[in-house]
């Protein structure tokens, strides 16, 4: 019963690939997905207690088949923590990208929640913990980034929802993490001109503690909880002639 189960989705690189690090090196039994099975495969061999990998596309529908067979290889999940997502600068409105972001953020992030909170309600008899990255781009929609700001909104709501549900239905078992970091230097926001931007190791860090805490909502970190606080009170009318992002 000590023993601590997570599945990671979206550890071939960015946060998820130093969740799982993170959470391995503190004895976690580890499970990672991704669509790149040879990176997988690579961690897995570099990373003590990382036990099992599954290549998963989020937006196929045999994503929560595969989630399924990834927990059978890990033997449990006692944490579901989702990290896939993609994201653009797309001041071109360029619908390829922007129904791409949806497709990955919002359809293929529902599926895999929604997935993971299925088995977490199917065992109650140990207590779990359903964490998903949104992004401090849920506060206000950003022009340069429509798509992904709209569907990190979308994720903080459902998952709001979530936690509310779990208290009509009286799963006290389940509880419900939003994270909220600010630009964190990976692929995502590559080519970017992106201010304060975070390290991902010393996001990760951050996140397990959130997650060992108990935290619910959680900004990442404090130089990104006072903008959030101050873009909260900016109107609209003022909000949409500002320029948040610089071109690169």
């Amino acid at each position: 019963m000590n023993q601590r189960f997570a599945i990671i989705m979206g550890a071939t690189s960015g946060i998820g690939l130093e969740v799982a690090k993170a959470l391995a090196s503190q004895g976690w039994t580890v499970g990672i997905a991704g669509r790149r099975q040879e990176l997988l495969q690579q961690l897995q061999r570099k990373q003590l207690n990382i036990v099992a990998t599954e290549c998963i596309d989020v937006t196929r529908d045999d994503a929560p088949e595969r989630l399924q067979a990834l927990i059978g290889k890990t033997g449990g999940m006692d944490l579901y923590f989702h990290s896939s997502g993609i994201g653009y600068q797309n001041t071109e409105l360029d619908m390829e990208r922007e129904l791409r972001t949806v497709e990955t953020n919002a359809l293929g992030m529902t599926r895999m929640v929604g997935a993971a909170f299925h088995y977490f309600e199917a065992h109650p008899e140990r207590p779990a913990r359903l964490a998903v990255i949104s992004s401090i781009a849920r506060t206000k929609g950003l022009g340069p980034a429509p798509a992904y700001s709209a569907t990190k909104r979308y994720t903080s709501n459902y998952l709001e929802a979530l936690a509310q549900l779990c208290h009509i239905r009286r799963l006290r078992h389940i509880s419900i993490t939003d994270i909220r970091p600010g630009f964190v230097r990976t692929a995502l926001i590559s080519g970017g001109n992106y201010p304060l931007q975070l390290q991902p190791e010393m996001v990760a860090k951050q996140i397990v503690k959130a997650m060992e805490r108990g935290r619910s909502v959680v900004t990442i970190d404090w130089r990104y909880r006072l903008l959030v606080f101050f873009w909260q009170l900016c109107p609209r009318w003022l909000w949409v002639r500002m320029r948040i992002i610089k071109d690169a």
